[in-house]
């Protein structure tokens, strides 16, 4: 038999069932409902529901079929007229037999002398079946530890000893079914702490012009949430709360397709299942931000990682440890590391809470997909989302109520996150406000060193002079150079030539020749005029000294004077001779 496609919608007055069945055939059917049960037969098509509420057969019910549609619509009076139906999109829950509402197994003593013996016989039966097709159950050498379980309500253990291979690439806890949760709690901080760069952090803190455009998405649940409170106050606002979440055909499929169970949890489990829900929809909020709701490859990554209970099988204890592990976890794993973010996901959880079970479920449905796509990150659903897509078709919606008030008043600083961030802060303010002081003194001495030279205007003079002698220079260094094999003892030239290199400095200013000759004995050349060799060469470079200096700017009496110089040089006159 299939079970075929299905809605539920309702009026003050009836309820109406629209169900799918383009394959069936239309002279056969048959349709039942007393109270709460409903069921729809027509071959190859059955269908058999729980309905939130009690209906009644009291011949103002109606019936009819769209052929072109294949759809049968069912028109069901209520016994209560005006009774709101809650729950109609749960279809998971819809599609439970009656019997598993109230299942109770007999090792669960507490309140079992409130059941029926018939109840328990059939609770019971039901009970060891699920015994024998529990996956889990072939460790149960491990499961007699209660700090070695985990998965949803902590009802899991062992699963790594046969699927190490797979769940190694998913997790960052290594060999889990024997780590205590003490220690698994230790080994995370210190994977967070290693994985902390500072370099990352400031940079995406002083450069957060992607982190501003991102927070400007608005996810679905934002216009969502702003039409829930501007209908606060006004009648019937179950009923409009209820409507404000729609699911797709896909949704809808996904959750025909899911198997419903009943949880046997303690009180301890049933608290860590809220915690866990809050940590996993953080880390989904978190991914909606970032993406703008576009998913990509690594859409599954970001979520697993940043919720320590997907990655670390982490328990909780309080709200505030949640809110402190995935503030930690996102300024230390994603691209990008913004605190802003982790205050972004933090209020977009409180609004999906607020707006109750179907705002819920619709998350979760979208990282059930999200890790159904991706290898091997498809494991998370049978340890986690699987359950906690039928679970919450089941909770009370005061109970998400509470959930969210609690998330509202906890608060998180970035002192809280142990990662000394304001401390890193202050640092990189300090660091900038000195280098724009340097910048800033730098700017003032380049823009006062023009003003405070009274020698600007001379120089200025002096470059004009120095282009104007230019040509004249060039030309008696020619002369010069014809004459000197000429008068020029070769016997004298090295030492000559020594000191006539000596008597240019940098700013191109002839000096005396004395310079050149008083550190050593007369007759002596200096030991830079040895290496030079023939008198030749080293008037060539003299001429390449004198045409490269002489661009220099210089003091008007300076360039006379390096101008006598060698005008007596090119007389024939050596520097000693008019001494």
């Amino acid at each position: 038999m299939l079970t075929p496609a299905f809605d539920l919608s309702q009026d003050p007055a009836f309820l109406t069932v629209a169900i799918r069945v383009p394959y069936a055939r239309v002279s056969e059917f048959d349709v039942y409902f007393e109270g709460v049960d409903f069921r729809f037969y027509a071959k190859p098509y059955f269908l058999r529901l729980t309905l939130p509420g009690r209906v009644v057969e009291n011949g103002s019910e109606q019936g009819s079929y769209d052929a072109d549609k294949g759809i049968f619509t069912i028109r069901l009076p209520k016994e209560t007229p005006g009774q709101h139906f809650e729950g109609l999109n749960m279809l998971t829950a819809l599609l439970a037999p009656r019997k598993s509402r109230t299942a109770k197994p007999l090792v669960e003593e507490i309140g079992a002398s409130e059941v029926s013996e018939e109840r328990v016989e059939e609770e019971d039966e039901e009970f060891d079946w699920e015994i024998e097709q529990s996956p889990y159950e072939e460790a149960s050498e491990s499961a007699l530890n209660p700090q070695y379980h985990y998965g949803f309500g902590n009802l899991r253990s062992g699963v790594f000893q046969r699927l190490q291979d797979e769940l190694s690439d998913v997790i960052d806890i290594k060999d889990p079914d024997f780590t205590p949760a003490a220690e698994r709690r230790q080994k995370r901080l210190a994977a967070e702490l290693a994985k902390f760069d500072p370099d990352h952090y400031l940079a995406d803190f002083f450069e957060d012009e992607a982190v501003e455009q991102v927070l400007k998405y608005n996810p679905w649940w934002t216009d969502t949430y702003t039409e829930m409170m501007a209908s606060l106050g006004k009648s019937q606002e179950q009923e409009n709360h209820a409507a404000l979440v729609s699911f797709s055909e896909e949704e809808k499929y996904q959750l025909r397709k899911f198997v419903n169970k009943s949880y046997l949890l303690d009180k301890r489990a049933h608290r860590q299942v809220y915690y866990g829900l809050i940590d996993i929809l953080l880390a989904y909020c978190y991914e909606t931000c970032v993406t703008e709701g576009e998913r990509n490859v690594e859409s599954a990554w970001n979520i697993r990682k940043l919720s320590s209970t997907l990655c670390w099988f982490e328990t909780w204890t309080s709200v505030h440890e949640i809110l402190v592990s995935f503030g930690r976890r996102v300024l230390c794993y994603p691209l990008y590391r913004h605190f802003k973010l982790v205050m972004k996901a933090y209020r977009d959880t409180i609004k999906i809470l607020q707006l109750g079970k179907s705002a819920v479920l619709k998350c979760l449905l979208d990282v059930h997909k999200i890790f159904q796509e991706n290898d091997p990150a498809y494991i998370l659903n049978d340890l986690y989302i699987s359950d906690y897509c039928v679970w919450i078709q089941k909770a009370k919606s005061s109970k998400l109520a509470a959930l969210a008030e609690a998330l509202k008043e906890a608060s998180l600083t970035k002192a809280q996150l142990g990662l000394e961030l304001e401390e890193l802060e202050a640092a990189a303010f300090l660091v900038q406000e000195e280098e724009t002081a340097l910048k800033a003194a730098r700017s003032i001495s380049r823009q006062q060193t023009p003003s405070s030279s009274p020698e600007a205007s001379d120089s200025e003079e002096s470059d004009s002079t120095s282009e104007s002698e230019t040509e004249g220079l060039d030309s008696e260094q020619g002369e010069l150079t014809g004459s000197k094999s000429e008068t020029v003892d070769p016997s004298r030239g090295p030492s000559f030539e020594a000191g006539s290199a000596l008597l240019i400095d940098d700013s191109g200013v002839c000096r005396n020749s004395a310079i050149g000759t008083s550190g050593g004995s007369p007759g002596k050349p200096p030991a830079s005029s040895c290496a030079l060799g023939g008198s030749r060469p080293l008037i060539e470079e003299l001429r390449e000294q004198l045409n490269s200096t002489v661009q220099v700017s210089e003091p008007e009496d300076s360039a006379a004077g390096s101008h006598s110089c060698v005008q007596g040089r090119v007389n024939g006159q050596t520097p000693s001779d008019r001494l």
